[in-house]
């Protein structure tokens, strides 16, 4: 597997996605990728051979599903109504993302 990560990429990936995050934080997410990283480990180690890939979990079609039923639609109106701000039928946020 690979080496822990450093807090230094750590920080660069959580500034990435707009994260602060405090010298403790970094030392609790290194300490999590350890754990990780041995887990795939083990993960590793299960003998696969002869075992076909599967594209879907289930052999048989999932025919155990309910229909969805369509209950209690709200109107545009109603769904709109508590929003702050609203455009054409749509509600308006802040950008989050640059």
């Amino acid at each position: 597997m690979t080496e822990v990560k450093s807090k230094e990429y750590l920080r660069h990936l959580a500034h990435q996605c707009m994260f602060d995050c405090s010298d403790d934080e970094l030392d609790e997410i290194q300490e999590e990728f350890v754990i990780l990283e041995k887990q795939m480990e083990l993960l590793d180690q299960v003998d696969t051979t002869n075992v076909e890939p599967m594209v879907y979990p289930f052999e048989m079609e999932t025919s155990f599903l309910r229909e969805d039923e369509v209950v209690n639609v709200l109107s545009e109106e109603d769904a709109l109504k508590n929003a702050a701000k609203t455009k054409n039928g749509h509600v308006l946020v802040p950008k989050v993302v640059r």
